[in-house]
């Protein structure tokens, strides 16, 4: 084989796309795939983790349930709308804000996505290396290194591969967990001493604050949603590219931060590796072992796609100041520094996790709400998904450094949210007031959203029209 050859094939594995556009002609996949990848990935232990909150505030399993499920269904319902931007515009999520913020006006939110990459890797490096000494020997100093290198690999070989892991661990974590679940049910139905003490424990508080988690949370996944969807056929159905993101996104956190209620409220002090170890084990000894080494392959997949995320997002932050070619070196240079980054919080943090977990999801719900809010309204109210995208990698073209829209948009949608923001650290007067209830998601979305709504009335699209045109003859050869 030449070196050529070699070259060819290689290319032919690893993706080639970065931040850029993706030609119609190198759109492949099907809609049906966004279940599985999004059910995969959002079946990972801190999402478990999320829905412990209730109980340990003192809901009891029906309350905490209820929340989750409220909670996780409107959370999903951006992250899903979000989805169908991907194949529309043939974009990574966050680049298209630069429509909405400008190219250097959008570092605000792009910084905030980063620290929610890198803060679910970092999560996701401590559980992993749980799992992993359940079996093996070693300590953080060299679990936490080879657990990031690998999710590293995979982001590097990028898109397809990640597609291809995540369809597949579907499978084998429906399985696994469907007995785990059964027999979680069966053990700790209502028969423990534990679950009888709070079962009829309601605590006003505690249900808003688990609803909250488990909205911001899958929120979350709404800064990356377009990077595993703008692949697609621009064609595809909006409603069935939807439905199947929000179908496997939402059914996979209802049912582990259920589950992570159940099992919360009936081990004191429950940990997730440890916890599922327990129920797994009481199907028959080793089964628990087994259920927690697929649980870590799943958190290092994950880790994959997070990493495949911060990598985009940051490229495209650099690219904003500095014009940047997208290369496969960049990604992996970009990657590389991602991977350290993750490395140095991950053993930095304190071992009692929890805590900063909560307080990790609560604060990327702030940062992200507004972002969401201003981005949505945009694509299907504003501009109604018609942007002239080569005009978006251009510092000068028609969306500008700056955009004052979007950038005010946002800070009055976070400033409205500060009187409602409920943490460990601070606590807003609103909150105070309600006892430490957290209704600010709903403030920055309602905030955000209008006043983008609002600031865009005098907003001249014809001028926007010509650009589209030239847009699409400069990207695919044609007016269309």
């Amino acid at each position: 084989m030449s070196v050529e050859e070699v070259a060819t094939k290689r290319e032919s594995v690893i993706e080639q796309r970065s931040i850029d556009y993706v030609p119609r002609s190198e759109r492949h996949g099907k809609v049906w795939h966004q279940g599985p990848f999004w059910f995969s990935g959002n079946f990972v232990l801190p999402t478990m983790v999320t829905g412990f909150i209730g109980p340990v505030m003192g809901l009891s399993v029906g309350w905490s349930i209820l929340a989750v499920v409220l909670g996780a269904c409107f959370g999903t319902f951006f992250m899903a709308f979000h989805a169908n931007q991907g194949p529309r515009m043939g974009l990574p999520q966050m680049i298209q804000s630069r429509a909405q913020f400008g190219s250097r006006g959008v570092i605000v939110p792009f910084t905030a996505t980063v620290f929610v990459y890198i803060g679910f890797m970092v999560f996701d490096t401590i559980l992993a290396t749980q799992g992993l000494q359940i079996l093996l020997p070693g300590g953080k100093l060299v679990w936490f290194p080879i657990i990031i290198a690998v999710s590293i690999v995979i982001a590097v070989v990028g898109h397809d591969l990640l597609h291809f892991i995540q369809r597949w661990l579907t499978y084998i974590l429906v399985l696994v967990f469907a007995i785990i679940t059964v027999t979680a049910i069966i053990n700790f139905g209502g028969g423990t001493e534990a679950a009888v003490e709070s079962a009829a424990g309601w605590n006003f508080t505690a249900f808003i604050v688990q609803l909250s988690l488990a909205a911001g949370y899958n929120i979350s996944y709404s800064v990356y949603v377009s990077d595993y969807t703008r692949y697609l056929p621009d064609h595809v159905s909006s409603k069935k590219l939807i439905s199947w993101v929000y179908a496997g996104a939402a059914g996979s956190a209802v049912w582990l931060m259920s589950l992570g209620a159940l099992i919360a409220s009936n081990i004191p002090n429950a940990d997730a590796i440890g916890a599922i170890h327990h129920v797994g084990d009481m199907v028959f000894p080793g089964f628990g072992t087994f259920a927690v080494l697929i649980s870590t392959v799943a958190l290092i997949s994950i880790m994959g796609v997070n990493a495949y995320g911060a990598m985009l997002t940051g490229t495209s932050a650099v690219d904003g100041f500095r014009k940047v070619k997208a290369t496969v070196r960049l990604r992996i240079v970009g990657l590389t520094l991602v991977g350290l980054a993750t490395l140095v919080i991950a053993l930095l943090i304190p071992d009692d996790y929890l805590g900063s977990f909560n307080d990790f999801v609560i604060m990327m719900l702030y940062f992200l709400v507004p972002w969401t809010a201003v981005n949505l309204v945009d694509f299907y109210f504003v501009r109604r998904g018609k942007y002239a995208i080569a005009e978006i990698f251009k510092p000068e073209g028609i969306y500008g450094r700056w955009a004052w829209r979007g950038i005010a948009a946002y800070l009055i949608g976070f400033a409205a949210m500060i009187p409602f923001f409920s943490t460990t650290f601070f606590s807003g007067p609103v909150a105070i007031a309600l006892d430490g209830a957290d209704f600010s998601f709903v403030v920055g979305l309602l905030v955000a959203g209008g006043m983008y709504l609002l600031f865009s009335r005098s907003f001249d699209q014809s001028a926007e029209a010509k650009a589209r045109t030239a847009s699409q003859l400069l990207l695919e050869g044609t007016d269309d």
